[in-house]
């Protein structure tokens, strides 16, 4: 998954969330009425459906719907940038203007840790936020 794909959906969904998530969902519907203008109502009601069920999730503490919230914005998005790459700058540039800074500090910083690493032939990688403690190799 392209990594801009996972911090817009997860900063999306973090959004909702927050006191500023009416212009962060008025900035998505109005990006997606330029690369998917038949498409812009029916994200506005899904977005709004998505924040009910990401309140009730956060008030449940319930961190694994919150995720599956954010994985499904996550497909949604991907299979736009595959089907126009063209709209990836337009993506980040959501995610940098209006996605990212409607969140809080703590969730600015998660998302914008994006890590890539790549394994070849035999070797091995691990990678963690935080503490890691591996036995056995």
């Amino acid at each position: 998954m392209d990594p801009i794909v996972v911090a817009a959906a997860t900063a999306l969904v973090g959004a909702m969330a927050t006191d500023a998530w009416q212009q962060t969902r008025t900035a998505m519907v109005d990006w997606w009425r330029k690369v998917r203008r038949e498409q812009a109502e029916t994200v506005h009601t899904e977005l709004e459906s998505t924040q009910v069920q990401v309140l009730a999730a956060r008030e449940r503490g319930d961190a694994d719907t919150e995720q599956a919230l954010a994985g499904i914005w996550q497909l949604r998005l991907q299979q736009m940038l595959d089907e126009d790459p063209a709209i990836g700058p337009q993506l980040q540039r959501l995610l940098d203007e209006h996605l990212t800074p409607s969140l809080l500090s703590t969730e600015q910083s998660r998302i914008q840790q994006n890590i890539t690493a790549h394994a070849h032939d035999q070797s091995r990688q691990f990678i963690a936020g935080r503490d890691q403690h591996i036995t056995g190799l």
